[in-house]
Formats: C-alpha cells, sequence, structure tokens
C-alpha cells in the first residue's frame, strides 16, 4: 500500500506565525537597544538622563497672621525655568510644595512629608515654629536651606544654612538706621515668643548711635485695632495721641513733644493695620517718624496705602538685600515673567520671594558643584557634606555676599551662632518708592556680636 505520509506536526497557522515573527524581530531590536544603551530609553540612566531632584518648600497661606504664599510660587516658577534649561545639572528638579498655616502641627507636619517624599533639602521655607520642624529634618538628616530667618532654630540647627541674617539682623540695622535720627523710639511688636527678641536687637543698633533703648510696646500678632497699641506707642516717644485732624493747644503740644520721636512697627501683614490705627491718632503737625522693615512693609503695601499721599511716606526701612528696583534682580524678575504665568501670588519686591531666589540660586550652585566633582547620586547627606565643607563660596549675583557654611565662616552672634551674612540696606519711602536710603550694604555682625541686655 502506498500514499503521502502524514506530516509528525501540524503546520502553523498562518496569525500565529505572523505574531511569533514580530515577537522575534522585537527582540532582537530590544536587544540591540540594550547592547548600545545599557537601558530602555527615558529610563534613569538611559540616553545621559540624570535621577529626578526632589525638594520641598514651606510657608503659611491663608491664615490670620503672617502669609508668605509668593514662596512656593516662587519655588514652582524655579522648578519650570530650570527644568526648561535641562535641571540642575541634568537632574531633572521636583519642587513639593506644603501650607505651613502658621501652625506648630502644621510646622511638624510639612517636615515629615518632606522627609517620605526623600527630599534632598528644605528650601526657601518660611516658619517660626523651628522647634517642631527641625527635629524631623535632623533626623533624616535633610538641609534646611535658606529658610526665611524667623525662628531660632534657623541659626542653631547644623542642618540648617541661613541665606540672610534673620529677623535679628533686621532690627539691629532698623535700630542703627533710626540711632541717626531719633531721640526716642517706641518698637510696637507682637506679643509672642519670637517678639519677646526684638527689644533688645533694636536697642542694641540704638546703643550703637548712643541713643536709649525702645520703649517695648506688645501688640497682639492677628489684632484688628491697634488704637491702644498706638497710643502706647506715642506716649513712649513723648506725644500726645489724639483724634486726626485734631486741633489746638494741647495737639500742638503733643506734635512738639513728639519731635525727634520714631514709632517702628515689625507686625507681619498686621503693620498696615497699625499703622491705619496709628494715623488716626496721631494729632495733627505731628513730628513723629515711622519705620518698620522688609517684610512688615513693602512696596505693595505703600501702593495700597495711599503712595506718596499715604501714611508711609517718609518711613524708614531696614532690609536685607538690595531695593526692588536693583538690576541685581532682573535675572529673578525674567523667570517670574517668562515661567509664572501671571500668577498674582508673586511679588518680585517681596522678601520671601527673593529669599527663595537666593535659596534655590544656592542649590543649584551646590548641585553643580557636586557633578563637577563626579557626585552623580545626589542625596541630603551629600548636598550636606558639600554645604558643610565646601571653601568654594556661592556668588548670588550680589543680592547677599558670597555664602559659605564652613565652621570658620560663622559669626560670634549670640543666640545665633549658624549667622554667616550680617549685611542690610538701609530704605526709604520717597515719592510713594522704595529707595535706597544709603548706598550698598551696612555690616551689622558687630552690633550682633556685642553681648545684650535681655529684652
Amino acid at each position: 500500500m502506498t500514499g503521502r505520509r502524514r506530516p509528525s506536526s501540524p503546520r502553523p497557522f498562518p496569525r500565529a506565525l505572523a505574531a511569533a515573527t514580530a515577537a522575534t524581530a522585537c527582540t532582537a531590536v530590544l536587544a540591540s537597544l540594550l547592547s548600545a544603551c545599557g537601558s530602555l530609553p527615558g529610563a534613569p540612566g538611559g540616553s545621559g538622563e540624570k535621577e529626578p531632584l526632589t525638594v520641598m518648600t514651606w510657608a503659611p497661606v491663608d491664615t490670620k497672621a503672617t502669609n508668605m504664599p509668593g514662596m512656593p510660587a516662587m519655588a514652582e516658577a524655579y522648578a519650570r525655568w530650570v527644568n526648561s534649561r535641562g535641571g540642575l545639572d541634568g537632574h531633572p528638579l521636583k519642587v513639593v510644595t506644603c501650607n505651613e498655616h502658621n501652625d506648630s502641627v502644621a510646622a511638624a507636619r510639612c517636615a515629615q512629608r518632606a522627609v517620605d517624599a526623600k527630599a534632598v533639602a528644605v528650601v526657601g521655607s518660611y516658619s517660626q515654629f523651628g522647634r517642631s520642624f527641625i527635629s524631623p529634618l535632623e533626623r533624616n538628616g535633610i538641609p534646611y536651606l535658606g529658610g526665611y530667618g524667623v525662628s531660632d532654630e534657623e541659626f542653631a540647627s547644623p542642618l540648617s544654612y541661613p541665606v540672610n541674617g534673620g529677623q535679628a539682623a533686621l532690627l539691629a540695622g532698623n535700630g542703627r538706621q533710626l540711632a541717626s535720627v531719633c531721640e526716642r523710639v517706641s518698637l510696637v511688636r507682637p506679643d509672642t515668643i519670637q517678639g519677646d527678641q526684638m527689644p533688645a536687637l533694636l536697642s542694641a543698633g540704638l546703643a550703637d548711635g548712643s541713643r536709649a533703648a525702645a520703649k517695648d510696646v506688645r501688640a497682639p500678632e492677628d489684632g484688628t485695632d491697634y488704637a491702644d497699641a498706638a497710643r502706647r506707642a506715642l506716649d513712649g516717644v513723648g506725644a500726645a495721641a489724639g483724634a486726626a485732624g485734631a486741633a489746638g493747644a494741647a495737639g500742638a503740644a503733643g506734635a512738639a513733644k513728639g519731635a525727634g520721636g520714631c514709632v517702628t512697627a515689625t507686625l507681619g501683614e498686621r503693620t498696615d493695620t497699625f499703622f491705619d490705627s496709628f494715623r488716626r491718632l496721631q494729632p495733627d503737625g505731628s513730628k513723629v517718624r515711622i519705620a518698620s522693615v522688609l517684610g512688615s512693609v513693602g512696596q505693595a503695601l505703600v501702593d495700597r496705602t495711599g503712595g506718596r499721599a499715604g501714611p508711609l511716606e517718609g518711613a524708614y526701612l531696614t532690609g536685607w538685600y538690595p531695593v526692588a528696583s536693583d538690576p541685581r534682580w532682573n535675572p529673578m524678575r525674567k523667570v517670574i515673567n517668562d515661567h509664572a504665568f501671571g500668577d498674582n501670588r508673586i511679588d518680585p519686591a517681596d522678601p520671601g520671594v527673593q529669599t527663595t531666589w537666593i535659596a534655590y540660586t544656592v542649590l543649584r550652585a551646590v548641585v553643580e558643584r557636586l557633578g563637577k566633582e563626579g557626585v552623580e547620586d545626589i542625596t541630603a547627606h551629600t548636598v550636606q557634606q558639600s554645604l558643610d565643607r565646601s571653601a568654594q563660596a556661592v556668588d548670588t549675583g550680589g543680592l547677599t555676599p558670597k555664602l559659605r557654611w564652613r565652621s570658620e565662616d560663622m559669626l560670634a552672634v549670640q543666640d545665633f551662632p549658624r549667622t554667616v551674612n550680617a549685611l542690610v540696606t538701609y530704605q526709604a519711602v520717597r515719592d510713594g518708592q522704595l529707595v535706597a536710603a544709603k548706598e550698598g550694604f551696612v555690616n551689622v555682625a558687630g552690633t550682633l556680636e556685642k553681648p545684650r541686655a535681655d529684652g
């Protein structure tokens, strides 16, 4: 018997054969890609891309006291800008923001979020609750870079790297600025733990000009009416309080007694509320001058209260940085214009926004420095080591002195040993504009380093 032998195995169906052929081709292509690149395109490490860097920026937003919404907004705009240019030395920058709520518990939660996110640093942030936020950061080795400077821990913790002299430098500088024009000074300040340090610092600056200590006027941090504080402040400089527009011998006598007197207020966002109460009680023709520090008073407040016709015309102000119109701020302004997309939270004249810009400038310099040293794995530890040990100072474009945080760079400032920058600027409101009252920086390190009486 003869016939065709049956095949030992069935022939594949055409669809299955196509699938097998495609799989073989894909495997070949994949193998080729892996052998050429070492990893899949677009994966970390592939095509030269580096690992993203996560940082945290926090600040209080929508609270009844001080609010700093421009700080996290500036951080986000900075990230968009730097990522459009290839990141920080090739590392994409991821910014995580947190609302600190002006609350100690919320501040601790923000710090824990930074830990959970594996942040390499907390950058350009604001919180007066240093005790709450610094412990989680210290336990996990996360640097606090360029905080606003309102808590003691920012100038004491070995994990903190301040870019300005904080509240201490502002108040000492304000005292020195006022000593040249004021015979008597009243300080209106918040009735808080942080506020309790202010009188001694301001009076240290006044003492440098051979003036008496300031009259300490405590006021609620979130007050809505400061008439009582205004009366006490006027009394402290020898002026009689009265209704605006009051005439007569008493008012004239009060104005005469107030000559040579100055009232300085540092109440954060409530400073304008205080000066409104002060204006209503200040006698007609009073020669009492007013003053404050940047952060409590700024160009936006001057504009809002009437500009050159408002109560802040002629005020003396002390800041950390050059006036907002200085061309050294032009790079920041360009980033805001190009990458903030009209975000009205960001005011280029706000010291919080400015501090955030400077802090991120430092971060960028540190990451680039590590890259040049061959460090590819950027961590909180490597950032901290670079900040602690590098002899190379960070240039902030003239907005601060060149910054370095080695032990030999620290100033001998009582209670604030992490201070490395004690420069301030003297400003004034003239024709409704904040302008430099003195060219260049004023160094208040000598004032801060002297022993002070308790406030």
